[in-house]
């Protein structure tokens, strides 16, 4: 694992939006695969979407992996957000263009904060096009979400 990229693909999922709700991570070190979710009893899908991306970095972080890593998300919110968007923010004091308060501040603040000691690349990918570990990050937050988790992978083969 030492020095391998990582890459992470993340989800959120909320049933009604807001509702009963959910995220899901997927890891690929190499060969390996490593899964986590979560649920919270309401929520809206960007917050879950948000959280899913935290929950990777604290994991990262708690770890202390320092290898190359690249987040996949199919929500332009997060990536938009985190590569474009919170600079502007930050500069006026959380506030977005049209002089509104920043929705999900806090979360973002976490973010950003967490992201700061690690060169992330943050990368699009469409939702719901058939890419394998978005499906699965998809799978993992919508099963949190209705309340049935699946069976998270700890070490299988990502082949």
């Amino acid at each position: 694992m030492l020095n391998e990229k990582i890459e992470i693909y993340t989800d959120g999922a909320a049933r009604g939006n807001p509702g009963p709700a959910g995220w899901g991570t997927v890891f690929i070190f190499g060969e390996k695969v490593f899964e986590m979710g979560g649920r919270t009893a309401h929520a809206t899908n960007n917050q879950m979407e948000l959280t899913a991306a935290i929950e990777a970095v604290k994991y990262l972080k708690k770890n202390k992996i320092n290898n190359s890593v690249e987040i996949f998300s199919d929500s332009k919110y997060v990536i938009l957000g985190i590569t474009e968007w919170v600079q502007n923010w930050i500069k006026n004091n959380w506030r977005s263009a049209t002089k509104k308060p920043v929705l999900n501040r806090e979360l973002w603040e976490e973010l950003w904060a967490l992201s700061q000691d690690f060169q992330i690349k943050w990368k699009y990918v469409e939702g719901h096009s058939g890419h394998k570990w978005n499906e699965r990050a998809y799978e993992i937050a919508t099963s949190f979400a209705d309340g049935f988790p699946v069976k998270l992978e700890s070490t299988h083969y990502a082949g």
